[in-house]
């Protein structure tokens, strides 16, 4: 679609731009009133084009097709040697590292600052009917034949239209966008049988060299499920793409949905298909397309030798600029489709001579939405809309999602289930997506499933030993706080309900958790404790299964909400970091 010069500025008036000064980098600097007052659409993709070939970058959207505010952490901590780095930076310490001023439209999309104002400036972010109109101004300027879009996965699972549709409308969604390649991660929870089925329906490709059979009994045991690589031409070049999923998914998630499945991170298979590629196949660029986490695929480069490009997905990291290493660009484009990222790739004598790359945010009340997008959208939430559009209760303060220790919204969660359960504690899985709600906003059983619409809801309650507890929570902190990206599987801290405990990071395995107290007093390792949880198999290791309590978790919240009426979650956490001072240090660990 096309957006003229009145178009914009309408949208400009309607947020209050039209009288400010300063407010966003795109509307900063000097001459604003007048500069505004010219702005057209192309002001918002301005990019510098170089070469011939494009690559349009989308990660983990989790299934949201509507627009949405989606606040960045308060707190994002790891092993001190990766403190700092990107990857896990936030905050202050996010602006200074990339030269983001205060206020501006890049500070609302990339960290936690003054979000709930600048929520009300600048208006909600993503949907697919505003990512359309940017993928189709660059296929426009560049020639359709001469893009490329790839999606690195966590797209079909995360809200409640991809629940009741089995993943279908979400596909649908990337038909319209124009996916061209996918891996993937969430996507297995649907099970191998409906992977296999959505990716039927899909006009683009699922690709992934590190997924193989390890059923004995079956007659592509040890063979590849998925191809490990497409060939692509555009601009005139030969683009060779290896996929990359996430190769802890069986362990992430339950066994059940990939049994027979073997995955890993498969370094070695990676590089001969990259020699391959460039040996047998002559092309001229290798990208791999990846589910790995930003910091892990930083570590595969330096392992894998010949890759031009990593498209990083997973960790859900906002990156403003590339990580080069060892002569490979890894870039990330952060989640919830709050932003599209283009790479504009200059092949010369069959090789890659130059690149440019930028985040392009998609900024809905910036971008007039595509109405095949809108059509889209209501064709797929009509039959839901009664459910979801139920006004549960209103909240005081901001309900979000993402923090290494705590959130608001898990926390309600975690309220939600302690009142039902009568659990002595509660156990919430540190997933990165959902969604955020503003102070004094309705919370609507929409949001609700956003935060929770998986495909193995259940809340279990059952006994758990005290020291049973404890060596959990260390071993969680050992995989969250590892030295070795390699080690950490991307996700953040359980967080707890009924409990608190203290915490060193730089402490050896095993040692960081003190201080540890449930209901108010000090854990008992003998101690037979209730416990409840969800998202998870904790309850396989548990006793006395209370299998009449099992209920779905977003029914559970939706009760409590509607008892509630008006949610009020405290912004304390309940875990204290002793090591570190604030929640967003620098490199070093420092504050």
């Amino acid at each position: 679609m096309e957006i003229d010069r009145r178009d914009f500025l309408q949208i400009a008036a309607s947020l209050g731009l039209l009288g400010a000064v300063g407010g966003t980098n795109l509307f900063a600097g000097e001459g604003v009133k007048e500069r505004i007052s010219k702005l057209t659409f192309s002001d918002v993709v301005a990019f510098e084009p170089k070469g011939k070939a494009t690559i349009l970058h989308i990660c983990d959207m989790h299934a949201h097709l509507k627009t949405l505010y989606w606040r960045e952490p308060s707190t994002l901590i790891s092993a001190k040697n990766l403190v700092g780095t990107p990857g896990f930076i936030c905050g202050e310490a996010f602006q200074k590292h990339y030269g983001i001023q205060p206020g501006t439209l890049d500070a609302y999309f990339d960290t936690h600052n003054d979000f709930t104002e600048l929520a009300k400036k600048f208006g909600k972010m993503g949907g697919i009917a505003h990512m359309k109109p940017i993928i189709d101004h660059v296929k426009k300027e560049r020639g359709k034949e001469n893009v490329l879009l790839l999606d690195s996965g966590d797209t079909w699972q995360g809200t409640a239209v991809a629940l009741k549709t089995g993943g279908e409308a979400i596909v649908d969604a990337q038909n319209y966008l124009g996916v061209d390649v996918m891996v993937g991660h969430w996507e297995f929870t649907y099970g191998k049988e409906r992977v296999h089925e959505l990716i039927g329906q899909l006009k683009g490709e699922f690709i992934s060299q590190n997924v193989i059979d390890n059923d004995p009994f079956s007659d592509e045991f040890e063979e590849l499920i998925f191809p490990p690589y497409t060939i692509k031409e555009i601009g005139g070049a030969k683009i060779g793409i290896i996929g990359q999923s996430f190769p802890f998914t069986s362990t992430a998630n339950p066994k059940r949905f990939t049994e027979g499945w073997s995955f890993a991170l498969r370094h070695e298979s990676l590089q001969e298909y990259v020699n391959m590629l460039r040996k047998e196949k002559k092309v001229d660029c290798i990208v791999v397309l990846s589910h790995d986490g930003f910091s892990v695929d930083q570590e595969l480069a330096k392992k894998v030798k010949g890759v031009d490009f990593i498209l990083s997905g997973h960790t859900h990291d906002p990156s403003p600029e590339p990580i080069i290493v060892n002569d490979t660009v890894i870039l990330i484009s952060g989640s919830h489709g709050k932003y599209i990222s283009r790479l504009d790739i200059d092949i010369q004598d069959k090789k890659v001579a130059g690149y440019n790359f930028k985040l392009i945010p998609v900024a809905s009340n910036l971008i007039p939405a595509d109405k095949a997008g809108v059509d889209l959208v209501e064709k797929w939430y009509k039959p839901y809309n009664k459910e979801l559009n139920e006004v549960l209760g209103t909240t005081k303060g901001l309900l979000y999602k993402r923090d290494t220790f705590y959130s608001t919204f898990d926390s309600l969660i975690g309220m939600a289930i302690q009142d039902e359960m009568k659990c002595d504690i509660n156990f919430n899985p540190g997933y990165r997506w959902g969604t955020t709600v503003l102070p004094g906003d309705p919370i609507l059983k929409d949001n609700v499933y956003e935060m929770t619409a998986i495909t193995y809801p259940e809340v279990y309650t059952f006994d758990l030993k005290g020291e049973v507890i404890f060596k959990l929570m260390e071993d969680i902190a050992d995989n969250v706080f590892n030295a070795n990206p390699l080690l950490q599987q991307g996700g953040d801290m359980s967080r707890l309900t009924g409990a608190s405990y203290s915490i060193k990071i730089s402490a050896p395995s095993g040692k960081r958790i003190s201080d540890f107290m449930i209901g108010g007093k000090p854990i008992d390792m003998k101690k037979t404790y209730r416990v409840s949880s969800w998202g998870g198999n904790l309850q396989n290791v548990g006793e006395n299964l209370d299998e009449k309590a099992i209920r779905p978790v977003y029914e559970v919240v939706s009760d409590y909400i509607r008892k509630k009426k008006v949610i009020d979650i405290p912004l304390e956490s309940n875990v204290k970091v002793l090591d570190m001072d604030c929640g967003c240090p620098v490199k070093g660990a420092t504050c």
